[in-house]
């Protein structure tokens, strides 16, 4: 009988033995997950019987360092989750490890070629969040998008004289005949750009008149525009206007602009002519040059002309028991009955771990236990052989004696 305890005593050491050189030689792989041996007596009848190990358990309490590696489609999990992949042989795959690189055709993919799971975009550039598809990097160029908002806040100074407009009209060229002038870009449909300035005159004490110049040629429309402001200085009248130009001096083959100006908020106090704010929506054409990750884990593309467009989501999954979870090559992980059903959702929602571009997570192995944990493994297994050892020299003595 004691015999095949301590021979159970050395099998189930073997085994230990193989998790913790497994969990030693992966203390540098990506996502890698230590493993624990779980012992267990066995009795017969209440007899005791040895030992045998009832399960190896992975460790995914603890999570592994990220580590900064600055390439743009590296991404690291904190907290819970998995990242998904398609394999190439159709099956899915749950991985921590966050390696991911571009393929010829532009897919988001792992150096084993399995592709990240996520949600794509549609045609107008929105998420498609009930379909989790392959990622897709889309590499064409993005087409310019005309202006048409503009929008300023502008402090006209109250200390200046008004003008006469009747005796002195506007004349652009006679810096006399207004008080200040701000320009903005503006693009049309071809992505070319035109200069729109603005030039302010002040008509009366609380009242401004404003001419437009695109291009050196003058788009104020019929019956101008004026600003008005009250006694503390707000603006109370003209906070918006459109103008529209059609010249084909100016906009050429492109099709007619519609820009809508807004000058809410602007002021007129007793200090200089300034801009604290001023925007336009529109863009000239671009081309990809690059990655960004946010920590919801959504692609953007970023282009040469300054804009970035969503490119896609990435999705984590998670399971009530991931130690049910088979380990697998390649850094992952197969779903089985025993994890149960993956629950799909985005990062930084609900239980989800926030994902973090230009990083990797290490491995969480403890290399210090790991040699603790084998001089024990060690310790055990030359114990069992001396019980072995031992149980052979009795049997010899027996024989002996006979």
């Amino acid at each position: 009988m004691s015999f095949n305890i301590a021979l159970s005593g050395l099998q189930a050491t073997t085994q230990d033995l193989n998790t913790i050189s497994n969990n030693i030689a992966n203390s540098s792989t990506v996502g890698f997950r230590g493993g624990r041996s779980e012992f267990s007596a066995i009795y017969n009848g209440g007899q005791p019987g040895g030992v045998n190990v009832m399960s190896t358990s992975q460790n995914f309490s603890m999570g592994g360092g990220l580590a900064y590696t600055g390439r743009e489609l590296d991404m690291g999990i904190e907290g819970n989750g998995f990242f998904m992949l398609s394999a190439t042989d159709g099956t899915t795959l749950y991985s921590r490890a966050g390696m991911f690189n571009q393929d010829a055709d532009g897919y988001v993919v792992d150096p084993a070629g399995n592709r990240v799971q996520g949600y794509t975009v549609g045609a107008n550039g929105q998420l498609q969040t009930g379909n989790v598809s392959d990622l897709q990097v889309h590499s064409g160029s993005l087409a310019a998008k005309a202006t048409t908002n503009i929008g300023q806040v502008s402090n006209l100074d109250a200390r200046v004289e008004k003008i006469d407009q009747t005796a002195n009209p506007f004349d652009a060229d006679d810096a006399s005949t207004y008080h200040s002038s701000g320009t903005v870009t503006a693009y049309d449909s071809l992505g070319k750009e035109h200069a729109l300035t603005q030039y302010y005159v002040k008509t009366g004490d609380n009242q401004w008149q404003v001419h437009y110049m695109m291009d050196g040629e003058e788009v104020t429309p019929p019956g101008g525009h004026s600003l008005e402001f009250d006694s503390d200085g707000n603006l109370i009248a003209g906070d918006s206007l459109t103008l529209n130009i059609a010249d084909p001096d100016i906009v050429g083959g492109a099709s007619a602009l519609s820009l809508a100006l807004s000058y809410d908020k602007s002021t007129q106090y007793a200090s200089d002519y300034n801009n604290s704010s001023l925007t336009q929506n529109g863009y000239t054409s671009g081309d990809l040059n690059g990655i960004r990750i946010d920590e919801d884990g959504i692609l953007f593309g970023t282009y040469t002309n300054g804009q970035e467009q969503t490119q896609g989501q990435v999705v984590l999954a998670s399971f009530n028991n991931p130690n049910g979870l088979t380990p697998a090559s390649q850094n992952a992980w197969t779903a089985t009955n025993a994890a149960g059903q993956p629950m799909i959702g985005t990062p930084g929602t609900g239980t989800f771990g926030g994902v973090f571009g230009g990083y990797l997570e290490g491995s969480n192995v403890d290399q210090t236990a790991e040699m603790v944990n084998l001089m024990t493994a060690q310790r055990n297994y030359q114990s069992n052989a001396k019980v072995l050892q031992t149980n052979a020299s009795m049997q010899q003595s027996l024989l002996n004696a006979i």
